[in-house]
């Protein structure tokens, strides 16, 4: 794990933090809200998630997935078939959140909107 990493993950669980910096904590990373995103359209297993995020590596989506895993959000499933087939959707925690980010969301897209407004033309 990153040394940067390791600190935002701790305030994930540290009591003495706001609200705002706990939940911050959680979805911190390039991937977390993408992967939420993905994930709330349905269970995905991992070949599908890595083909929806072109730049994902293997590695980083098992690490996310583990971190998203262990806090609570999402929920992996194994199927007992031969090759194994593993299955992420996302706990009511999970989709709670992601319910709780849509304001957010909406306002980055107003902002995105406002700097596209005040950008000279061509």
């Amino acid at each position: 794990m990153k040394k940067g990493t390791t600190m935002t993950r701790s305030r994930a669980r540290d009591p003495n933090v706001c609200g705002v910096t706990a939940a911050i904590a959680v979805i911190d990373g390039k991937w977390k809200t993408m992967l939420l995103w993905l994930l709330e359209s349905g269970p995905h297993r991992p070949g599908e998630l890595r083909r929806l995020l072109p730049g994902l590596t293997e590695k980083v989506l098992t690490q996310t997935l583990r971190e998203m895993e262990a806090d609570g959000l999402v929920h992996r499933e194994v199927h007992d078939v031969r090759p194994l087939k593993t299955v992420y959707s996302l706990t009511p925690f999970g989709r709670e959140l992601s319910e709780a980010l849509e304001p957010l969301s909406d306002w980055g897209h107003r902002r995105l909107e406002k700097l596209a407004e005040s950008r000279p033309a061509s």
